[in-house]
Order: structure tokens, then sequence, then C-alpha cells
């Protein structure tokens, strides 16, 4: 059977469509009725497959972790950078891409975790846990670099990467670059 025949199961259908909402528009301007329209199912359907909003918006930071952290942030800085160092600071580099597009829509575990205004809530604890597994990918960069104190580093480079996040979601579209050179800084810092 041809590729285009093949059906896209309904759960993947509907984790795609509030992906691409959730990561947009955020959770809370996102109801459900929306999702199950975008991706062209029956309410029980999503309801099946998701017990409740709160249960997409986990499986939406999932996907998210996967797509934008492993496979996108890690792998491509990891690729472009020829040695630890190097590879932090590709961060900004694809940061500096990522800037540049006109749909830029941000960092989604920190736009959720603001959303929900609660850290202790199940999706503000997970928003959060998404953001130490970031900081978990920055302290093994800093460790196979040789730097000193890898936690305190990683905390460090961490507000370099959502500092710069946030102001270009101000329009800053150069904020990767003024980042990076702060990186240079602070690698040589704890070197």
């Amino acid at each position: 059977m041809p590729e285009a025949a093949v059906a896209v199961p309904a759960r993947q259908r509907i984790l795609d469509s509030a992906y691409e909402l959730f990561s947009r528009r955020g959770v809370r301007a996102v109801g459900v009725d929306e999702v199950i329209k975008s991706a062209s199912v029956a309410k029980a359907t999503l309801y099946r497959h998701f017990k409740s909003k709160d249960d997409l918006v986990l499986a939406f930071l999932q996907q998210r972790e996967q797509l934008w952290t492993k496979d996108w942030v890690e792998a491509e800085a990891r690729r472009r950078g020829e040695n630890p160092e190097e590879q932090l600071l590709a961060i900004f580099d694809l940061f500096h891409d990522w800037f540049q597009n006109e749909d830029f829509e941000g960092c989604s575990f920190i736009n959720v975790l603001l959303e929900m205004n609660d850290r202790k809530t199940p999706i503000g604890k997970a928003s959060a846990d998404h953001l130490t597994a970031i900081r978990s990918i920055i302290r093994s960069l800093a460790e196979e670099a040789g730097l000193r104190e890898s936690e305190q580093f990683a905390h460090s480079w961490h507000i370099l990467m959502k500092g710069s996040i946030v102001a270009a979601a101000e329009g800053d579209r150069d904020a990767a670059r003024r980042a990076q050179a702060m990186g240079r800084l602070l690698i040589e810092q704890y070197r």
C-alpha cells in the first residue's frame, strides 16, 4: 500500500494536532473541541486515548521533550560541535536559526509552567521536570568538557538559554548571539 494511503492512527492525529495548537497558542487558549476538530476525530475517540485535557497536555509535553529537546537541541548541537564546548555553544546557533522563524513559538515548557502558575500541579511539575531534563543535558556536556562544578554551570547556562528565548519572544532576533557571547565567558569561568 502506498505511504500516502496509510492512515495515521487516531491517537497520533490527536497528539499531533494538540502539539501544533498547544505549542503555538498555549494550553489554556486551546479547548478540546478545537483539538478534536483539528484531528478529525470524535470526542469519544479523544477521551478513549486521553482521559482528560490534562492527560493530553502531559502527552504533549512528553512529545515536545522528544522532538524539541532530544531530537533537535541535543542531537543537532552534538552534530554541529566537534567537542563538548563547541556543542554547548552550538545550542545558541540553533536558537539563532529558530529565532529567525516567523512562526517562532518559544519554549513550551516555560510557557506551560507560567500558564499553570503552580509548579505543584501535575502539568506544572511536568513542565519543571522537562526543564530539569534540559539542564541534565547541559550538565552532561559540561562534564564531558571537563568543566568544574557542572551542576552550577548547567543552571547558569540554562538561564542563558531561557533568557534568550524570552528575549526572542520580545522581538530580539539576535538574542541567541548575545547569549552565546556570554556563554563563552561562562565556559571560561568554569574551565
